[in-house]
């Protein structure tokens, strides 16, 4: 009889841990959201159809150049999350970010997984990544996006108390893996929704393939445009997402 209970509350237990956090939410982290939304956003709690195109880890020479290009001929604005490391190295690629109108966030200096930083360390990379960024684009950043999403409660009391806004995601493309153009725009036709924020990479490691991203992004704009879905950046969704109005086109 034990061994029967223990058994139902194990396949009820896995039932839950299944259950959608909302039913777009992809990060494991937006609990965060609900009880921050004053420092944290995961995706717009918005009916507009609205949706942020977000990339990581650049910039680089190889594939952040073309995916400018693509999004300049699309008229679109994304969000950029700039390692400072990279920044230091590849500035005028972060310039041309700036100033062909794309937003700028934080994504650290070295790329460390921050639940296994201190509270000094994660302030380090945040300051040091904010000085690069400055230096290369006149611009300072207050949007911060956490390598592998890794944030914890007193690292998001931190990031408030430096004046900035911690940014998520809520559909993962997982184009890092290189899985290739088709599959990168089914897994965001197949999660797409108002107020979604789509994680993909624009810079990696020299033997990652992002190739797959490039060309994806060039066929998903318009596809999502047909759809009825406009591209803001993520300080623009965090504006819609606290009562301002979407930007016309």
């Amino acid at each position: 009889m034990l061994r029967l209970a223990f058994i139902s509350l194990g396949i009820i237990l896995l039932l839950l841990c299944n259950l959608p956090i909302t039913s777009h939410a992809a990060s494991s982290h937006y609990p965060l959201q609900i009880k921050f939304p004053e420092y944290m956003l995961y995706q717009g709690q918005v009916q507009q159809k609205v949706i942020a195109l977000t990339f990581d880890d650049g910039p680089d020479q190889r594939y952040t150049p073309e995916i400018l290009d693509i999004l300049k001929k699309h008229d679109v604005k994304a969000t950029f999350f700039l390692m400072g490391s990279r920044v230091a190295k590849h500035s005028g690629v972060a310039q041309r970010i700036a100033a062909e109108g794309h937003a700028i966030g934080n994504h650290t200096y070295w790329h460390p997984n921050l639940a296994e930083s201190n509270i000094r360390n994660m302030e380090w990379e945040i300051s040091k990544t904010q000085e690069q960024i400055l230096k290369a684009t006149g611009e300072e950043s207050h949007w911060f996006r956490a390598p592998y999403g890794a944030l914890n409660e007193k690292q998001v009391l931190m990031l408030g108390n430096l004046n900035y806004k911690g940014i998520g995601w809520s559909i993962d493309t997982q184009d890092w893996r290189a899985p290739g153009k088709e599959s990168i725009k089914d897994e965001v036709i197949s999660k797409i929704h108002p107020g979604a924020i789509i994680l993909m990479h624009n810079a990696g490691h020299w033997t990652q393939d992002l190739s797959g991203t490039v060309d994806s992004v060039d066929e998903l704009i318009p596809l999502l445009k047909s759809l009825g879905y406009q591209f803001v950046t993520v300080p623009q969704m965090w504006e819609i997402n606290n009562g301002g109005k979407v930007p016309i086109e």
